[in-house]
């Protein structure tokens, strides 16, 4: 089964931006759809961005307009572009196939006020 490590994260102002990467042990090309997910103290796990196979996306509500997944085949990688970010998009962020898999460590993105 295809493993997946995220990276990327950090600390950012109100405003900045952060680029995560999500690094897959395997192939990713025949994986129906990948996502990036992300979960804040005391909140529930939410979908953010998903691409499918064939390179349609959909995003949440909160982040549209403002981050872009994108994926690299040849290297097996699951990107995700955060831009203006806001405070409320402190979570731990996490990337997954669908259907769901097992679930990594997510990297964690604080963005100060």
């Amino acid at each position: 089964q295809v493993q997946l490590v995220e990276s990327g994260g950090g600390l950012v102002q109100a405003g900045g931006s952060l680029r995560l990467s999500c690094a897959a042990s395997g192939s990713i090309f025949s994986i129906p759809a990948m996502g990036w997910y992300r979960q804040a103290p005391g909140k529930q796990r939410e979908s953010v961005a998903i691409i499918s196979s064939s390179g349609i996306t959909t995003y949440a509500v909160s982040v549209k307009g403002r981050f872009t997944i994108s994926r690299d085949i040849a290297k097996n990688t699951v990107y995700l572009q955060m831009n203006s970010l806001k405070p409320e998009d402190t979570a731990v962020y996490y990337c997954n196939r669908l259907p769901i898999g097992p679930w990594g460590q997510g990297t964690q993105v604080t963005v100060s006020s």
